[in-house]
């Protein structure tokens, strides 16, 4: 339905963005010229119109007394889905456009942010959150830890510097750990303080250098904020005939191809490889992946025979059986304090999964706890069965109950992969889990899922399938295993 005002129809109530365009086109006035009349970006006005971003109640209130719509526009809101979360204070800075540059020379990467934002919270931002996360050998966490406990990422080697729209911008570290690092960019200086206030933007930059000898050839962008648009540029030197991959993954969805093609341009000594994408969905990794043609592989010294299925997960990062970490129970996350320690960790078991899939088809599905990247935390990420579902992630899980009726099936896991041995497991549980905001949920697995949660609960209790065999019964070597890339099977029941 619309309404007739001044002889002519108006937008639905519900729909602000479309009131918002049409007040203003009524009014004559340009994005540009109601964004300096409201003292707002004018990128913001255009998102607003978009849908892109949901307007603030400060920010409708300012537009009904600039623009003089009778309270068309506060009622459209109102009604609007958006005005709740809005008005509950969620989505504070959004990210218009988010473009990544890392170069390498002479053993050395540097790499470039630059990330135009917009406050559309109600309150000033006085501080953004960067992330510098390196693993010299992926794939190899024995490695990269022992390499990082001998020779720490340091903050005087990162050379650390931020700007906001040129001027300096203070850091504090938050976390500080050998590989890992998180920081505080600060909107002040020994100078100045300059807050983003609502509906303003900023371009922020920052730089760091990385030496060859503690990052691997990977780069990862992660979606943490909505964004309208990511870029990513690497550059190398043409001499080392470098090759460029990239793979996109979520919390939700294990990895595949990138969408778009990474476009590649040689131009005198150097080579650059762009990638671009629109919209990403919050949650989202873009990973890209190089290797030198002409030149020696970075890690071909160091990879370990590939004999045996175990040997295969060894090589994709898989703790093996014997390491103490599997033997004891994961620490649980203190939520949603540490939402961005789980993040960071089920990140990490996604790559780790991307990679042992390079190794092994499942058809029962799969899971991956933690500990088993050697990661002494209660996280696990559960693959079900059927392809086209969910992953499941599980932070600090606990099996509250199990139905009387069970059943025995051969099991394989990937920190003892030599073998598969026969399981007795309760048909049906029901879990207790912490989500990342703090919330406490039950959910109820039955027959498959149920067994590949229960596996991966374990672990995180530090027990491993072999201690719920039955007594007298052995695992049997995988050669002699005849169930490899079937799914299992299950009579009627009360499961």
């Amino acid at each position: 339905m619309c309404a007739i005002i001044n002889g002519m129809a108006t937008p639905h109530p519900a729909d602000f963005p479309a009131a918002l365009a049409h007040w203003r086109e009524q009014r004559r006035l340009t994005k540009k010229a109601l964004a300096e009349a409201m003292g707002f970006d004018p990128s913001y006005i255009s998102h607003v119109e978009s849908g892109r971003y949901p307007a603030s109640e400060e920010f409708v209130r300012l537009a009904e007394r600039k623009l003089s719509s009778g309270g068309d526009l506060w009622r459209s809101w109102q009604k609007a889905p958006a005005a709740q979360a809005s008005s509950a204070g969620s989505g504070e800075l959004f990210v218009d456009l988010d473009h990544a540059e890392l170069s390498y020379r002479e053993g050395v990467y540097t790499a470039s942010m630059r990330r135009h934002v917009v406050n559309g919270g109600h309150e000033p931002v006085t501080r953004y959150l960067v992330r510098i996360s390196v693993d010299r050998f992926p794939g190899h966490p024995d490695l990269s830890n022992e390499l990082y406990r001998e020779r720490p990422l340091t903050w005087e080697r990162l050379n650390l510097t931020a700007s906001c729209d040129g001027e300096p911008m203070a850091w504090v570290p938050k976390h500080d750990r050998d590989s890992f690092k998180e920081v505080w960019l600060s909107f002040e200086n020994e100078h100045s303080m300059f807050p983003l206030y609502p509906g303003q933007s900023a371009r922020l930059e920052y730089s760091y250098v990385v030496g060859a000898d503690q990052w691997g050839q990977w780069f990862q962008r992660a979606i943490r904020l909505p964004t309208r648009a990511v870029s990513v540029e690497l550059r190398f030197p043409t001499s080392l005939e470098p090759v460029v991959w990239g793979t996109e993954t979520s919390t939700t969805a294990s990895a595949v191809p990138l969408r778009s093609a990474v476009q590649s341009r040689r131009q005198g000594g150097e080579t650059s490889f762009a990638w671009h994408t629109n919209d990403p969905p919050i949650g989202a990794r873009y990973r890209l992946e190089w290797r030198w043609r002409n030149g020696s592989d970075q890690d071909s010294d160091t990879r370990p025979p590939l004999r045996t299925a175990s040997d295969r997960m060894r090589a994709a990062g898989i703790v093996q059986e014997g390491e103490e970490i599997l033997t004891r129970t994961a620490r649980l996350f203190r939520l949603p304090t540490e939402a961005s320690d789980a993040d960071e960790v089920i990140d990490q078991l996604h790559r780790a999964v991307q990679r042992v899939r390079d190794h092994h088809h499942f058809g029962k599905g799969m899971g991956l706890a933690a500990p088993q990247i050697g990661i002494d935390r209660a996280a696990a990420l559960v693959f079900p069965p059927d392809p086209d579902s969910t992953p499941l992630v599980l932070l600090n899980p606990v099996i509250i109950s199990e139905s009387s009726e069970s059943d025995s099936q051969y099991e394989g896991c990937l920190s003892f992969f030599d073998v598969r041995g026969v399981v007795p497991r309760a048909r049906r549980i029901e879990v207790e889990h912490t989500l990342l905001d703090g919330s406490t949920a039950i959910t109820v697995f039955a027959d498959a899922l149920a067994r590949l949660v229960a596996h991966e609960v374990d672990h995180l209790h530090g027990m491993v399938y072999k201690e719920r065999m039955t007594d007298g019964v052995k695992p049997i070597p995988v050669e002699e295993y005849r169930g490899s890339g079937k799914s299992w099977s299950y009579e009627r029941g009360t499961a």
